[in-house]
């Protein structure tokens, strides 16, 4: 009986180990790169999106960094819509005070990036 036991064990103890090794780790939102992730996540989202008003984040909900050749960073936040149209990107945007307006919705971004190279890719977006 232990001749069966004891390698299944072993084996199911390896592969839970292998399971937490390089997978995502939660992070402070205030990371530093976590930070510049995000900001470089919301300007690709606002750019990629159709609507005709800059979005941003109105809340962090989750942070977590992976090791994959760079950082993965995960980042689930809730989006809401500001006052201020595409075209003034470069202003200070309020978020809408009007909830009906701020048309609030989550989404979770993975940014990959690889500060050493400046190199830095949104690789996923979903929003609900």
């Amino acid at each position: 009986m232990w001749k069966i036991v004891l390698p299944l064990l072993a084996a199911g103890f390896s592969v839970g180990l292998a399971g937490l090794i390089g997978g995502p780790t939660d992070i402070s939102a205030s990371n530093e790169g976590a930070v510049n992730a995000l900001n470089f996540a919301v300007i690709e989202h606002n750019r990629q999106s159709n609507r005709l008003l800059l979005t941003k984040p109105q809340e962090v909900i989750k942070v977590q960094r992976q090791m994959v050749a760079g950082y993965l960073y995960i980042i689930t936040v809730r989006m809401a819509t500001t006052s201020c149209s595409k075209s003034a990107a470069t202003e200070q945007c309020a978020i809408q005070e009007d909830p009906a307006k701020a048309q609030s919705y989550q989404c979770t971004f993975k940014v990959w990036d690889k500060p050493w190279s400046g190199e830095i890719k949104l690789t996923e977006q979903t929003c609900t």
